[in-house]
């Protein structure tokens, strides 16, 4: 299965026309995520072209099989969690603690939503380069100042960075990342000192990597704003109704209180959702809603984390006094616990080490690590910056929650966790109680392991997946259940699920239009047009509905409510529309259908205007086959043979398994007198599909053209079998056996096609003329009698009764005139 949350997974691969082979690659850096041009006024604005080009790749080599997509998930996020495992290593050192980091960042359950569902790739690759581009940094600073190598790295900062960003948006936040690393890690400077320092000349080379962060970011940003048309994306109020509240102070309240449950959900991911949009997280309306607790214990926590990690305490200055590294006197800060002695500590952690209080003889030989202080900020930094683009600050954005977008964010926490038991283990001095932290944090991991195995079970089919999000947000999981549910043809419990969805949330336009169609495609017309009406009430601008409420109106012979339906439709603009591409496709099908509306009133000019149209109008990836056979047939009916010709032969371009084309293809063949042509047109459309009687019928009045009518009654015969409840295939069976002098065959079709139109004239008048020609005086009346009740003013009945009632005089039989 290819999985993604609200179907994101069928827009970004499924329907996206980018990766497509005949669609140039270029395009991928012109429209968003999902195949919308980034300047077109409903674009989501997520501009991914490197993961659309992941995509892309993938569907070359295997086109829509799952494996592949997931295959390239799990190797990204095998790569990411190695590299994560790395920058650990950098700042706890070899041991336990390290591998502890990057198990728990391997297995942490908020990213299973990434790694499994296909379209979190841009989260999993976003982080690759990210992780690249920090490292590099590292780098860079390492060598600032003794190889000509360092502009090399930070070469690759920058462009790593870039890459990140082209994944995903939040990428370009590493840059903000490496400079706290610089100031806080590297160069181990404290809130007091950061002004002081820059006016140090021997910091010259700190303020100058700075300032190119400073700038690259900066440049990176603005082209990205430029590029997808200087404005910001806009979002329906469902997606982030705290962004659409009229409440600021709910607004406010709801905003500082997001960044709580997305930490809560980090520490405990015991209630995860693939979607958290809607009512899932309620509006914080008032001070007094309890929430607001859980708001300021965070917000209190995180100032005192930013404390700890920031003072310059007299204790440090102390021990980095003391502290001599290669026989000089170290000016870093570094705290008093060194490498070693994290190191000594973690070999047996059920034993406490017998030099955890002091300092091997070679541990000023060796590079110092970070102190806890430093790591602090760092987890910091890379817990929050990476999110902020995600708090609705700077611009609202489209979800409440989203457990992808914690797939950075989650680096930080991981190695916050981890340096805090760190600390706790060095600091406690009991045997029992090392083991008991060492244990606890690892228990916490397997924790973790687990529910991310559980998690991974939901996200096996997408009813798993949907089933597990009805607790957190039914409207939502209730409604893609019903998707689901409709596609395994379980009429009745995707109906009950639908109206579930629309129990939680009455005014959802899809999920409306989604029970109309299921009800419209069980031949519930009545309870369809109902909620087609709704969806059009809730969302003016839903083409689709209009489509099929014309498409129900002009079934049921309401021709001119069925115009006004399909004009409307396709006059909706498709501006701030979120899909623009199946809008277009929903008003290019209102103009074909309209069209044959015209066509079959007989006015083919007016066909012919709105055809073309429609041709205007048509999406890259609609499929034209049927509109141009549809161009051809009103030329056709025209007599403009040259002009029919052409058409039909673009719809066999388009589509050369197209049957409809090659059937009316045929018939200007055979009128063109190319009738050996025309016979292998009507044989390949029968070898394309032997069970379409359609086909045959066709034929059949091919045959009974050129005379050959044992065989074209054979055709007629089995056209009506095949299609017996298809009333025109049916009715022109039935006439064709009739030409054909087959009598008896022919009022068994005609009595069946009046059976299927009961209140069509043609069909009443058609079965009386057979039943009059067969002798049967009598029924032959009744229908004569019908047909004139439903259309009182048809001359050829009218003529064929009085010559019935004539011969019945004749006969001595009763009539009804008598």
């Amino acid at each position: 299965m290819l999985s993604g949350p609200e179907n994101k997974s069928t827009r970004a691969i499924k329907t996206n026309q980018d990766l497509l082979p005949e669609t140039p690659w270029t395009h991928i850096f012109y429209n968003d995520f999902w195949g919308t041009l980034l300047t077109h006024s409903g674009s989501h604005k997520s501009y991914r072209p490197l993961c659309t080009l992941s995509f892309r790749l993938n569907h070359a080599i295997g086109g829509l099989n799952p494996w592949s997509y997931h295959l390239v998930n799990v190797l990204l996020h095998a790569a990411v969690t190695g590299l994560f495992t790395s920058f650990s290593k950098i700042l706890l050192g070899d041991g336990y603690w390290t591998f502890m980091a990057g198990l728990m960042f391997a297995s942490h359950p908020i990213h299973t939503e990434a790694v499994a569902g296909i379209v979190g790739r841009a989260d999993v690759g976003a982080s690759l380069f990210f992780l690249l581009s920090l490292l590099c940094y590292i780098k860079h600073c390492s060598t600032r100042g003794y190889s000509a190598r360092t502009w090399g790295w930070f070469l690759g900062t920058g462009l790593c960075a870039g890459c990140s960003m082209l994944w995903k948006e939040q990428g370009v936040t590493v840059l903000a990342v490496s400079a706290v690393y610089d100031v806080f890690v590297f160069h181990r400077l404290k809130m007091k000192q950061i002004l002081p320092a820059i006016y140090k000349r021997k910091n010259l080379s700190l303020f100058l990597s700075i300032s190119l962060l400073t700038f690259w970011g900066t440049s990176l940003l603005g082209a990205r704003l430029y590029w997808m048309g200087n404005k910001p994306p806009s979002f329906s109020n469902s997606d982030n109704p705290a962004a659409d509240s009229d409440s600021l102070l709910a607004r406010t309240l709801t905003f500082f209180y997001l960044p709580t449950k997305n930490l809560w959900l980090l520490l405990c991911p015991d209630t995860l959702s693939f979607d958290w949009s809607m009512d899932a997280v309620p509006l914080l309306k008032t001070v007094c809603d309890w929430r607001n607790l859980h708001t300021v214990a965070f917000y209190i926590g995180l100032l005192f984390l930013a404390y700890y990690g920031l003072k310059s305490p007299s204790v440090e200055r102390e021990c980095s006094e003391k502290f001599v590294t290669n026989g000089k006197q170290n000016a870093n800060g570094h705290s008093c616990h060194s490498d070693v002695e994290y190191r000594n500590s973690e070999i047996k952690p059920s034993f406490a080490s017998k030099v955890e209080n002091g300092i091997k003889n070679n541990a000023s030989q060796r590079i110092q690590l970070p102190s806890t202080e430093n790591i602090v900020v760092l987890s910091l930094s890379l817990l929050i910056i990476p999110f902020v683009p995600a708090t609705n600050l700077f611009f609202y954005v489209g979800f409440v929650i989203a457990e992808r977008v914690l797939y950075i964010p989650s680096m930080g926490f991981c190695l916050l966790i981890t340096v805090g038991a760190r600390a706790l283990y060095v600091k406690v001095q009991k045997r029992f109680l090392k083991s008991l932290i060492f244990y606890a944090t690892a228990t916490l991991i397997v924790f973790y392991g687990l529910k991310t195995a559980i998690r991974n079970g939901d996200w096996q089919n997408e009813e798993m997946l949907y089933r597990s999000g009805i607790k957190v947000n039914p409207a939502k999981a209730w409604g893609n259940l019903g998707n689901v549910l409709k596609s395994q043809s379980k009429i009745s419990e995707a109906e009950s699920a639908y109206r579930n969805a629309l129990y939680y949330r009455s005014n959802m336009a899809d999920m409306l239009y989604n029970l109309g169609l299921l009800l419209q495609e069980n031949s519930r017309f009545a309870e369809a047009l109902h909620y087609y009406k709704l969806a059009i009430g809730s969302r003016p601008t839903l083409a689709s509905a209009y489509l099929n409420t014309g498409i129900i109106l002009m079934n049921q012979g309401k021709t001119e409510e069925a115009r006004r339906t399909f004009l409307k439709c396709s006059e909706i603009s498709d501006e701030n529309l979120k899909d623009p591409h199946a809008h277009k496709s929903s008003v290019t099908s209102c103009l074909y259908n309209l069209g044959k509306l015209y066509h079959e009133q007989g006015h083919y000019e007016d066909a012919l205007s709105v055809y073309k149209e429609a041709i205007q109008k048509m999406p890259r990836q609609f499929a034209p086959q049927s509109l141009y056979n549809m161009m051809g047939e009103a030329y056709m009916r025209l007599s403009k043979l040259p002009e029919a010709e052409h058409w039909y032969m673009e719809s066999l371009r388009s589509k050369t398994d197209h049957i409809p084309a090659h059937l009316t293809y045929g018939k200007l063949l055979a009128l063109t007198g190319r009738k050996s042509e025309a016979e292998k047109f009507f044989l390949k459309a029968i070898e394309l599909d032997p069970t379409k009687g359609n086909c045959y019928m066709h034929y059949g009045q091919f045959l009974l053209e050129e005379a050959r009518l044992i065989e074209a009654a054979e055709m007629a015969k089995k056209a009506a079998e095949l299609d017996s409840t298809e009333f025109d295939v049916v009715f022109n069976a039935a006439h064709m056996l009739r030409q054909a002098s087959l009598n008896e065959a022919a009022e068994k079709y005609y009595d069946l096609a009046a059976k299927l139109r009961p209140n069509y004239p043609a069909a009443l008048m058609n079965l009386g003329a057979i039943l009059h020609l067969n002798g049967r005086l009598q029924k032959a009346e009744t229908n004569y009698l019908r047909a004139l009740r439903l259309k009182p003013d048809d001359v050829i009945t009218q003529s064929n009764l009085r010559k019935l009632w004539n011969i019945m005089e004749k006969q001595g039989l009763k009539t009804s005139k008598t």
